[in-house]
């Protein structure tokens, strides 16, 4: 395929330069920015600012892609869809297009291979071997990459839904101290039903300052119109909704909430208090399991005291879901969507045990949300239909639950 003008005038342009150690890395720049721009004009039906009747979608700006090439670093345009999604042929959405010993480094150390194990990985695949030097050169790339994705801007659609999770690793404190630290995930739902990874950080789970720092920067990012915060009841984690997403509903998973209420439970009648608890979500409609949740609330309370006072205080925010498209309600009602994404960090990370700092943390969990969020890109099927995200916010759903109500 031969390129165009514009990608021949900036490889002219270079040449022209003199600048010859960069000009081999621009070519294979141009070259393939230049198939991914056409790539996409096929998708959509038109060239960039064209008018034709096969036009199916529009351009809405593009996401940054940092390729390692033979040729060194390249940074690549990916172009975004305003409706749909689209991801370039020529990069695999889980795999760096670069086969050779680069590649190889960054997706070995990415899959937890520890940096003791690299040296063999290469030899074993036709290498040379690689020092450890090469690796940490390799890695501050992956930060980079890593960087880029954690500071994106989220102000190309609404999030009605977003979820926030937190999962717990080993980490070497500058004291040499080894301590627990929560990795805290957020991902949301787009007004147009597809899921996204929003953001990343280490820190106090039970720290209002911290979550309330973690959703400050989501905001500043463009995060919007989010509706609904789906999370457990980690301390400190309301009060930073509430302050720093206004006009949003909390959901308190319902899976953490009923391990809390079996927790004041004989180990016989556990099984039996489920059963029960789970009668309330068997009902049509938000009056029906208000009235049903009192009815359990009561029975139960007679027995286990404590179980009244903490059914009383948590009902709005268990039963908050349920003022949404009922096609949600399943998706909407717990944290169980990220239990998965949360194991696929705990297995990476296993085979590192004990992080040398809260960067490395990043580093790894940052790269795997990477990946999981380009095959979440490139999905053709939708986490919510488009018509059932439309229902939000329509008459014939009430307003959101407010945080306070008891």
């Amino acid at each position: 395929m031969a390129l165009s003008d514009s990608a021949l005038s900036e490889l002219m342009e270079v040449f022209r330069s003199g600048e010859g150690t960069d000009f081999i890395r621009e070519c294979v720049r141009v070259a393939m920015q230049d198939l991914i721009d056409t790539e996409a004009s096929s998708v959509i039906g038109a060239g960039r600012y064209e008018r034709t009747e096969t036009r199916t979608t529009e351009r809405n700006g593009s996401r940054p892609r940092l390729l390692t090439t033979h040729a060194g670093d390249i940074q690549l345009a990916v172009p975004k869809l305003r409706s749909g999604s689209f991801f370039p042929s020529i990069l695999s959405p889980r795999r760096r297009i670069d086969q050779a010993l680069y590649a190889v480094v960054m997706e070995a150390y990415v899959h937890g291979v520890s940096t003791r194990s690299v040296d063999d990985l290469v030899v074993a695949l036709g290498g040379t071997g690689i020092s450890k030097s090469e690796v940490s050169r390799i890695c501050a790339g992956l930060d980079e990459t890593v960087g880029a994705f954690r500071t994106r801007r989220l102000d190309h659609v609404r999030f009605p839904y977003v979820y926030l999770d937190a999962t717990y690793l080993h980490v070497r404190t500058e004291q040499a101290m080894v301590v627990s630290k929560a990795v805290v995930v957020a991902t949301g739902v787009t007004d147009q039903g597809r899921r996204e990874i929003l953001g990343v950080d280490v820190g106090d789970s039970e720290d209002e300052v911290f979550w309330r720092g973690f959703l400050t920067s989501l905001k500043k990012r463009g995060l919007a119109g989010v509706r609904l915060v789906i999370s457990d009841q980690h301390a400190g984690l309301v009060a930073a909704i509430a302050r720093g997403l206004q006009g949003s509903s909390h959901q308190r998973c319902r899976v953490h909430f009923i391990r809390n209420v079996l927790a004041h439970v004989a180990k016989g009648e556990a099984e039996m208090v489920a059963a029960v608890f789970r009668t309330i979500f068997a009902q049509p409609d938000l009056p029906s399991m208000s009235n049903q949740w009192d009815k359990v609330t009561g029975e139960l309370a007679g027995r286990y005291p404590k179980i009244g006072d903490l059914m009383d205080q948590a009902k709005a925010e268990v039963l908050a879901f349920a003022v949404f498209p009922r096609e949600h309600w399943r998706k909407i009602w717990s944290t169980n969507p990220l239990e998965r994404l949360n194991k696929e960090i705990k297995r990476r990370a296993r085979v590192v045990g004990i992080f040398p700092n809260e960067a490395a943390v990043i580093r790894l969990v940052g790269a795997v949300l990477a990946d999981t969020h380009d095959e979440w890109a490139t999905d053709e099927r939708r986490y919510l239909s488009e018509e059932s995200m439309a229902k939000i916010g329509k008459p014939s759903n009430n307003e959101p639950v407010a945080l306070n109500q008891g």
